[in-house]
């Protein structure tokens, strides 16, 4: 008996190039999306545009931002962004302390406010000095953040008298409240002078040029990534950071 002659079935051939055409165009179309995703998107109500990638946003504070309305900076929500955290001012050199500190200690934790209190550093004086007006005037707690020293400036202090200060307040801090205390400052400063020696210390990193991340080679905690920002609750502009980690890292670093 002579053999059959397989019949052409050109239906079958056209739906295996349709779906081979829209199984590329899926994988071109995500790829796209995923190379060419912005780095920073414009957020109109918050005056700026906030860097991709980060879910946990928050601000710093001091005197300059007169009294907040600590309810609305909480409750102000947009297209999923809240404000999660909040760094508040609380001293300055060894006797100086922020003169709305105490009123945006207590308002932001009544508001159920994630916060931490900082330390602008004079490193023309002593660093244990400094660190007492810092301990006498903050009493952190569970669920804190943990304390920040702000050194942005050597004001002609040659730089081993700088670093031996800063490194006397962040001993004392850290023995005081058993944790590593945060290390802000920005780029420049930061890669001169204090990365031979602090290293090992959280930080906190102001830079204002870059929109996916800042331009430094090591690990951060917080990136303060714009200095005009805007908040409901607050007149004047104020610093904007993200924190670099998910919910449950977050979670962790607060004290215990």
């Amino acid at each position: 008996m002579p053999r059959k002659k397989k019949k052409f079935k050109p239906f079958r051939s056209v739906l295996l190039f349709f779906s081979i055409a829209l199984a590329a165009s899926v994988i071109i179309y995500f790829s796209v999306r995923y190379f060419n995703k912005p780095s920073s998107v414009v957020y109109p109500e918050f005056g700026i545009s906030l860097p991709s990638g980060y879910g946990i946003h928050g601000i710093d504070v001091s005197r300059y931002q007169n009294n907040i309305s600590w309810q609305q900076v909480k409750e102000m929500k947009i297209r999923g962004v809240t404000i999660d955290f909040a760094f508040i001012k609380a001293t300055e050199g060894t006797n100086k302390i922020d003169e709305k500190f105490g009123r945006n200690w207590v308002f932001a934790e009544k508001n159920k406010m994630v916060k931490g209190a900082y330390h602008y550093f004079n490193p023309g004086k002593d660093g244990k000095k400094q660190a007492i007006n810092y301990l006498e005037t903050v009493k952190l707690k569970k669920g804190d953040l943990p304390p920040v020293l702000d050194i942005e400036d050597l004001n002609a202090v040659p730089v081993p008298l700088m670093q031996q200060r800063v490194q006397d307040w962040l001993l004392l801090v850290e023995k005081e409240y058993k944790v590593k205390p945060i290390l802000y400052s920005n780029v420049d400063f930061y890669n001169r002078y204090l990365s031979s020696r602090f290293s090992d210390y959280p930080l906190w990193v102001a830079h204002y040029l870059q929109k996916e991340k800042p331009r430094i080679e090591r690990n951060w905690l917080f990136w303060q990534h714009n200095e005009r920002g805007q908040v409901n609750g607050i007149r004047s502009y104020v610093d904007f950071n993200v924190y670099n980690g998910d919910s449950i890292s977050f979670e962790k670093l607060k004290l215990k």
